[in-house]
């Protein structure tokens, strides 16, 4: 019977201090850990030990250098979570040419959405190998069918190759590492150029300073191996601290997302991520027999990343899994992005999330984070919280400016700028696009709104979500969290955003998906919402319920509000002009 791969290493702990991705991967295969991939029932199905990695990424670099292509060449792949997509990722490393993730399909337009969303990306990128598992392989096919490539087909094809009898030569510190494409959330995606020095460099200090790798830590992962966080954060990172990792698929985490915490008990893990909804649809899934069955009080970092944190899910999760041994103060925030390799910022480990509250009325009018005591109850303030990021890593410069650039003093909001040796070299063939976010002297405009208290980092939002109703400013994440507060309305349902209304004046709207069909309960549940609004932020919202699997998301799977606002534009716009054309047959 197949064993994973074991946790305890006799190899002396490195924090990645390589120059490079292969020599990083040369060092862990001197030990006994590695990568081990789970089926939906959660059994293991492969162990891939670093040593065996290395062995077969060397040969599949020298059959894809028998193509003859120039170095640095881009080798696109469908990203699957299986062993394949991982040794082809480090075949790259060693043979000088840059791997390119591709998301796997989970747009809901269906098979020509993605098949279009493959041949823009490979267009993109300007692949010249592109590679994907048999079941994705007719779909990449189609989308490959009008480009001049050197090589499309699955893994197993690539052994077919001639190989290339010469010395392996990987890719240099200056060199390309990867192109990590953007989530498109406010964009087409963008592939973010990453250098073996840049990548490193993160690695390192999110080992050493963010969670403090120990000797005998084994993560756990449903992270898209195509998303940053599961890329560098969950498959990059272990094997350059050495560690072993057990991995879902993030389809078979959403199928079962008890599997996750199971995996963790069973496998005594130290250190799985996820963004926010990740620990909400969990604990959704979660039965009272479950608990009696898992043992986490092994798990010392729950990281939370990728999206807004709220602290109230997440202290639901904790008080539910208490009896199981997690430890809230196990909660580890963090912020980051592609354009950084991944991480900019984790909060003190030990510490838990912890929560600013700040007085609602002086944020929405002024921009400012004022102290409010929560439990002071003299007061008829309303008071909003957000999580701590914690401190900048090693290197990072942070600065918070207002729209004119001036640099802002601590709890005033701005636009979060961030420079260090972590940041990207630029998006690839797009230096227009790079010049609109990285400034000359290495300066990157993250687009996130956010404010510092001493070195702390607090992320407010996406500058570009901003809804601004008379002079106010509305997060869209409080108009969302209001709706999914409701028992109709699931996690992650709901998608708010500034639109016009049919005067051309902005209005907050809020889309939500809405499961029943009865008339008189839709309208009730929008009465009741609109009410919360009005309470709660003291502004009028247009609210429109929609079907299930409306809402469009990102490649990562995130609710994407600029795709949500402009399909709103095109459903209105459609319900104009069908009451006009009722009003001319009447």
């Amino acid at each position: 019977m197949m064993a994973p791969t074991p946790t305890k290493n006799s190899l002396p702990t490195r924090s990645a201090d390589f120059s490079n991705l292969a020599e990083a991967l040369d060092y862990a295969a001197k030990g006994t850990t590695g990568y081990n991939f789970y089926n939906g029932k959660g059994k293991l199905y492969a162990s891939l030990p670093y040593k065996d990695l290395q062995s077969k990424a060397r040969k599949l670099a020298r059959h894809l250098l028998g193509l003859d292509l120039p170095r640095g060449s881009r080798v696109a792949q469908v990203a699957e979570t299986h062993p394949d997509f991982i040794k082809i990722f480090f075949a790259c490393q060693y043979a000088g040419l840059v791997p390119v993730p591709l998301p796997i399909s989970i747009h809901l337009g269906g098979h020509q959405a993605y098949v279009e969303q493959l041949k823009r990306l490979l267009e993109d990128c300007l692949a010249d190998i592109a590679v994907a598992p048999e079941v994705y392989l007719p779909l990449l096919e189609e989308a490959a069918a009008d480009l001049d490539l050197s090589f499309c087909g699955s893994p197993a094809s690539i052994a077919g190759l001639p190989q290339r009898d010469k010395d392996l030569n990987p890719s240099g510190p200056k060199e390309l590492a990867y192109l990590q494409y953007t989530s498109g959330s406010t964009r087409f995606p963008r592939g973010v150029m990453i250098t073996q020095e840049t990548v490193m460099n993160n690695l390192s200090a999110m080992i050493k300073h963010g969670i403090r790798a120990q000797h005998g830590d084994r993560s756990v992962s449903w992270l898209p191996f195509y998303h940053d966080m599961g890329l560098v954060g969950q498959v990059l990172a272990p094997m350059a601290s050495q560690i072993s990792v057990d991995y879902l698929s993030p389809r078979d985490f959403a199928m079962r997302p008890r599997l996750w915490l199971r995996l963790i008990s069973d496998n005594r893990a130290t250190v799985s991520f996820g963004p926010p909804v990740g620990y909400e649809l969990s604990l959704q899934r979660l039965r009272a027999s479950d608990l009696n069955q898992l043992d986490l009080n092994s798990w010392r970092v729950a990281g939370v990343g990728a999206e807004p944190i709220r602290m109230e899910p997440l202290a639901r999760f904790a008080r539910a899994l208490a009896p199981t041994g997690f430890n809230k103060d196990a909660f580890v925030a963090g912020y980051g992005m592609a354009e950084c390799s991944l991480a900019v910022s984790f909060s003190p480990l030990g510490r838990g999330m912890m929560r600013d509250s700040v007085d609602q009325q002086q944020l929405s009018e002024f921009r400012k984070a004022v102290p409010q005591n929560p439990l002071d109850k003299k007061t008829a303030k309303k008071v909003k919280g957000f999580i701590n990021c914690g401190d900048p890593l090693p290197g990072f410069d942070v600065e918070v400016r207002d729209d004119s650039g001036r640099l802002l003093s601590d709890r005033q909001i701005g636009t979060l700028f961030v420079r260090g040796p972590s940041v990207m070299n630029g998006y690839f063939g797009h230096p227009h696009a790079t010049r609109e976010v990285l400034s000359s002297d290495g300066w990157l405009n993250t687009g996130d709104l956010a404010y510092r208290v001493g070195k702390s980092i607090y992320i407010t939002g996406r500058k570009k979500d901003m809804i601004i109703v008379n002079g106010r400013n509305v997060w869209p994440q409080d108009l969302e969290y209001l709706a999914e507060s409701q028992p109709e309305v699931r996690t992650g349902d709901a998608s708010a955003f500034a639109a016009p209304d049919e005067q051309g004046r902005e209005r907050a709207v809020l889309v939500v998906q809405c499961r029943g069909s009865d008339e008189a309960r839709r309208a009730a549940l929008i009465k009741r919402v609109q009410g919360l609004i009005r309470r709660e932020l003291a502004i009028d919202c247009f609210i429109e319920l929609v079907s299930p699997h409306t809402l469009p998301r990102t490649t990562s799977g995130k609710l994407s509000r600029s795709k949500a606002r402009k399909d709103f534009l095109v459903r209105m716009a459609g319900n104009r002009q069908e009451t006009r054309l009722r009003k001319r047959a009447i």
